[in-house]
């Protein structure tokens, strides 16, 4: 079974920063892509920022020079720096991994539980 664990989530006044990290663990052969999503109260969730295994990310337009998306390979971990937080971006905010695991040849899509970020004004 995989499981992917979230972590740094909380209470920051705008304009601050807030890390959070994205463990994956469990029978992975390996992981392809990575990312941070988010869900605003009454709105879809939406793709924050991606990262491929070779480190190439892709961002949401609105938090594009103040976000960065990094990985660790050897840790199976994924991290979102966020910096200048704006209250628009408070939200729950969901790590999601590709994974193979030693079960299936193909790769499925895995989720984390869910870290709230609130972003006050």
């Amino acid at each position: 079974q995989v499981q992917l664990v979230e972590s740094g989530g909380g209470l920051v006044q705008a304009g601050g920063s807030l890390r959070l990290s994205c463990a994956a663990s469990g029978n992975i052969v390996s992981i392809r892509d990575m990312g941070w999503y988010r869900q605003a109260p009454g709105k879809q969730r939406e793709l924050v920022a991606s990262i491929t295994t070779v480190a190439r990310t892709n961002y949401l337009d609105s938090v594009k020079g103040r976000f960065t998306i990094s990985r660790d390979n050897t840790k199976k971990t994924v991290y979102l720096q966020m910096n200048s937080l704006k209250s628009e971006d408070t939200a729950v905010y969901y790590c999601n991994a590709e994974v193979r695991s030693y079960s299936s040849i193909y790769f499925t899509s895995y989720w984390g539980q869910g870290t709230q970020v609130t972003v006050s004004s």
